[in-house]
C-alpha cells in the first residue's frame, strides 16, 4: 500500500506531463527542468508505484497498464487541486444569479434592507434577495449552517464568534400623528408621562422597555396602553389615534404624516451591527454584498 503522505506533489505533476508527452526531453522542457532531473524523478516514481510506468518504445516511451490506468484520474485530481488553490474569480454583479439571504427585524428591514435594495438590484439585476425574520438566539447556528449570508443585530449580545461591522448608532425619538394635540411643541417630562403609549414587543405582550428603565431612574413612569409585535402595525396605530411611541429615529425619517420630537429625558440608544460567518469573510460575492449595504446608509 502506497503511503500518500510521503508522495511528493511535484512527482505527480511530472508524471502527468510524462504521460502526455511520452518523452523525457519534451517533458523536461515543459517543466522547465533539465533532462537528468526529470529522469531522476521518473526513477523515484517507479519506486513509489512499484511499476516501470514508462518503457522505451520505437518513437518515445510507452505507458504500462498501471500508467495508463493512472492517466485520467491523475489529470482530474491535479485539475481539481489547481482549481481549489487558485485565487477566487473576480465577482461580476451584472452576471450574478446569487440569492442573498438576510435576517432582520421589520425595523431593520426598513432602515437597512430597503435603502440597499435599489443599489443591489441596479448593479446585480439577475440576483434575488430573501429577507428572513431575525431570531437572535439562532443567528450563529443559521450562519454556521450556511442558511444566511448577513444578519443585522443590535450591539448587545452579538455572538462573539462572528465577524461584525458597526453600521450606525441609533437614537430614540418621540412620535405621534402630525396633528396630535399634545405634540405641537416638545412636551415637558410631566406631560410626557401623561401621554398614552404604544410599544413594540417582539416576543409579544411586553409593556416595558428602555424608556421605562430611563423613567424609573428618575422616579417616574408612563402608561403603555398597547403592545404590538410589529413596527408596521404600530405606525398605523400612531397615524390613526392619539397614542404616541418612542421609536428608533431611522424608522420615521420619511413619514410626513407623523410628528417627530426629541423626548424630554435621556433614553440610551443602541448600535446596529452587520454580522457574518468567518467562512464568508473573504468571499468576493459576499464582500460585494456587504459593501453595498454599508454604502447605502
Amino acid at each position: 500500500m502506497m503511503n500518500i503522505n510521503s508522495l511528493d506533489l511535484n512527482l505527480l505533476q511530472t508524471l502527468d506531463i510524462l504521460l502526455e508527452e511520452l518523452n523525457v526531453t519534451r517533458a523536461a522542457q515543459r517543466l522547465n527542468l533539465s533532462q537528468p532531473s526529470v529522469s531522476a524523478q521518473l526513477a523515484r516514481l517507479r519506486a513509489e508505484f512499484n511499476d516501470a510506468l514508462l518503457l522505451p518504445g520505437p518513437r518515445g516511451m510507452l505507458p504500462t497498464a498501471r500508467a495508463e490506468a493512472l492517466r485520467e484520474p491523475l489529470r482530474l485530481a491535479l485539475e481539481a487541486l489547481t482549481s481549489a488553490v487558485a485565487p477566487p474569480d473576480v465577482f461580476n454583479p451584472a452576471k450574478s444569479t446569487h440569492i442573498w439571504r438576510i435576517a432582520a427585524t421589520d425595523y431593520m428591514s426598513s432602515a437597512l434592507v430597503l435603502p440597499a435594495l435599489k443599489m443591489i438590484r441596479d448593479a446585480a439585476p439577475q440576483s434575488r434577495t430573501a429577507v428572513f425574520a431575525l431570531h437572535p438566539p439562532q443567528v450563529a447556528q443559521q450562519l454556521e449552517k450556511n442558511e444566511l449570508d448577513v444578519v443585522f443585530h443590535t450591539g448587545d449580545n452579538a455572538p462573539p464568534t462572528l465577524h461584525q461591522r458597526k453600521l450606525f448608532s441609533e437614537r430614540y425619538v418621540l412620535v405621534g400623528r402630525y396633528d396630535h394635540p399634545h405634540l405641537q411643541q416638545p412636551p415637558t417630562l410631566d406631560r410626557f408621562c401623561q401621554l398614552e403609549f404604544v410599544m413594540v414587543s417582539p416576543d409579544g405582550g411586553g409593556f416595558s422597555a428602555a424608556t421605562d428603565s430611563a423613567l424609573a431612574k428618575l422616579g417616574r413612569e408612563r402608561r403603555v396602553a398597547l403592545s404590538v409585535p410589529h413596527f408596521l402595525f404600530m405606525l398605523e396605530v400612531l397615524a390613526n389615534s392619539d397614542l404616541v411611541a418612542i421609536l428608533p429615529e431611522r424608522l420615521v425619517r420619511h413619514t410626513p404624516h407623523l410628528r417627530v420630537l426629541t423626548p424630554p429625558l435621556d433614553i440610551p440608544g443602541f448600535d446596529i451591527l452587520m454580522l457574518w460567518h468567518p467562512r464568508l469573510h473573504r468571499d468576493p460575492a459576499q464582500q460585494w454584498l456587504r459593501q453595498q449595504i454599508a454604502a447605502s446608509l
